[in-house]
């Protein structure tokens, strides 16, 4: 992470809200989770829970991605989400504005990643010590000179989407980490469109949807 921390003062944005579970838009740029020191303070998880001092992590997002992020109101909500994203039950879709015109329509990205820890919190690819790492992507659209593509991890490795769309040859777009042409963006052009999970009440599926701001 780069020393200067800046983050946006966009009002909270609740996606859902019920007894259980709240659902909020995490914007571009904001820690999901306090950082050390108290310059890395403010987090989504502190001006989430301002509001609803109840509020319990369940997952997180990295600074730079935008979109979805839910939080349970209960220790049984928490439990029962956490393990929703535990085994894979999650169903989770991004949409990422990439380098350069992807070939194919459609494709999956199956390679091991682990952290490389002289250069944390960078990940990088390791057959040999890497933990599983999936990811499924579709064309959305294609331009001159990027790619829109709509990307669907079947794991949650850290930094799974911005590694795997850099080894595909197509980085995203505005990506601090893993691309070369950083300064033309404005941010890093990824965010989380859509999550579905199961409902902690067995109620009626979440289906939650934070549109696409760029």
């Amino acid at each position: 992470m780069s020393a200067e921390y800046d983050p946006p003062d966009d009002p909270l944005v609740i996606l859902h809200e019920d007894a259980d579970v709240l659902a909020v838009s995490k914007p571009s740029g904001l820690l999901s989770v306090p950082g050390k020191g108290a310059h890395l303070a403010d987090c989504l998880l502190a001006r989430v829970q301002a509001v609803f001092p109840m509020a319990l992590l369940v997952h997180r997002l990295d600074r730079d991605t935008s979109g979805v992020m839910v939080f349970a109101l209960t220790p049984h909500a928490q439990k029962f989400l956490g393990q929703q994203f535990e085994y894979r039950r999650a169903k989770k879709t991004y949409v990422a504005r990439v380098a350069g015109v992807v070939a194919e329509d459609a494709g999956t990205v199956d390679l091991p990643l682990i952290v490389d820890w002289p250069n944390r919190p960078v990940q990088k690819v390791c057959h040999e010590t890497g933990k599983q790492a999936v990811t499924d992507w579709a064309v959305m659209k294609r331009g001159a000179d990027e790619t829109r593509l709509r990307l669907m991890p079947r794991t949650g490795r850290s930094h799974q989407l911005r590694v795997h769309c850099r080894e595909m040859g197509h980085p995203i777009l505005g990506d601090p980490f893993y691309s070369e042409d950083v300064e033309r963006w404005p941010r890093l052009m990824l965010h989380a469109e859509r999550l579905r999970m199961s409902h902690p009440t067995g109620g009626p599926a979440l289906n939650l949807r934070d549109p696409v701001p760029f």
